[in-house]
């Protein structure tokens, strides 16, 4: 089964190889990429300043499986790539990062909505949001 899973932050570095990989692929025709990013939220006065993020990964990296298996029989993708952070993330850093290929862009635009909804939704990952003043609270999808 693919890497799911990062420790710490994903780094632009980390993007950046992931698009240059895929330059030598000569029947990709459109990419689109996701990059989901930690806000400074301020939630009853306090601000976040990070995310930590766990999961119980056994169960995480099936259903994050199941959801690549559906993308690829839904719509007509050359490649895909789905990676989120485990650990403190920090508010400004990215956590969570989606990279769809394929023929044509219509693909990619309708890929990526359908694989961030359905990760965000359904795979066993928290979010506990901690605040400049070291208090924290478990995070709520939206």
């Amino acid at each position: 089964m693919k890497k799911v899973f990062i420790e710490g932050a994903i780094q632009p570095g980390f993007v950046a190889q992931a698009i240059a990989k895929h330059q030598s692929k000569k029947n990709i025709g459109a990419h689109n990429i996701f990059l989901g990013q930690i806000r400074a939220d301020e939630v009853d006065g306090k601000e976040v300043t990070a995310i930590t993020y766990s999961a119980y990964e056994e169960m995480a990296r099936e259903k994050m499986h199941e959801i690549r298996e559906d993308a690829f029989t839904k719509f007509n993708l050359t490649c895909m790539h789905i990676y989120h952070s485990l650990g403190e993330i920090k508010a400004g850093e990215v956590c969570f990062f989606v990279f769809v290929s394929s023929k044509r862009r219509k693909e990619v635009y309708e890929a990526t909505e359908y694989l961030v909804n359905r990760v965000k939704s359904e795979v066993p990952i928290f979010g506990k949001e901690v605040f400049a003043s070291k208090e924290f609270q478990w995070k709520v999808n939206t």
